[in-house]
C-alpha cells in the first residue's frame, strides 16, 4: 500500500499552485500555455481527483478547492484551506486505493536518497545552504 501521507506531500502542493494561479476555473481548465509545472501537474491530479465519480454537490474535496480559491490573500484563511484541502484529499485517499495508485503514477519520480552511517547526510534536489556535521563545527559566511 502507498504511505499516503508521502502522497498527499507531493499531491497537495501542487494542487494549491493550481488554485491559486487559476482560482476556481482551475475545475474547468484544461491547460495554458503559460502555465508552470506545477501547475499543470495540479491541474491533471486535480482533474482525476474531482472527476472521479463522486457526487459534485457533496464532495469534500470541490468543496475545499472551492474555499482555497476564495480564501484570498489573508495568509490565516489561505493556511486554514490548505489544510482542509490536506485533510480531504487524505480521506479521498484512504477511501480509494485506486485513486491513491492512479495519482501516484501520475507524479514524477522522487529520486532514491539515502543516508548511511553516524551524522551522514542525505539530500534530495539542491541545497542553496550549509550542511554541517560534526562536534563543535563553526559555520561562518567568508567574503
Amino acid at each position: 500500500m502507498l504511505e499516503i501521507d508521502a502522497l498527499l506531500d507531493q499531491i497537495v502542493p501542487a494542487a494549491e499552485a493550481a488554485v491559486a494561479a487559476y482560482g476556481m476555473s482551475v475545475l474547468t481548465r484544461t491547460q495554458d500555455e503559460t502555465a508552470g509545472a506545477t501547475v499543470r501537474l495540479g491541474q491533471r491530479l486535480l482533474a482525476r481527483i474531482l472527476n472521479r465519480g463522486a457526487d459534485a454537490d457533496a464532495d469534500p474535496v470541490r468543496v475545499t478547492v472551492t474555499s482555497l480559491a476564495d480564501a484570498g490573500a489573508d495568509r490565516d484563511m489561505l493556511a486554514l484551506r490548505r489544510a482542509e484541502l490536506r485533510l480531504a484529499l487524505r480521506d479521498a485517499l484512504r477511501d480509494s486505493p485506486s485513486l491513491a495508485h492512479e495519482l501516484s503514477a501520475l507524479l514524477p519520480e522522487r529520486p532514491a536518497v539515502q543516508a548511511d552511517g553516524e551524522r551522514s547526510v542525505a539530500l534530495a534536489g539542491n541545497n542553496s545552504g550549509i550542511i554541517s556535521t560534526g562536534d563543535g563545527a563553526k559555520n561562518t559566511l567568508h567574503q
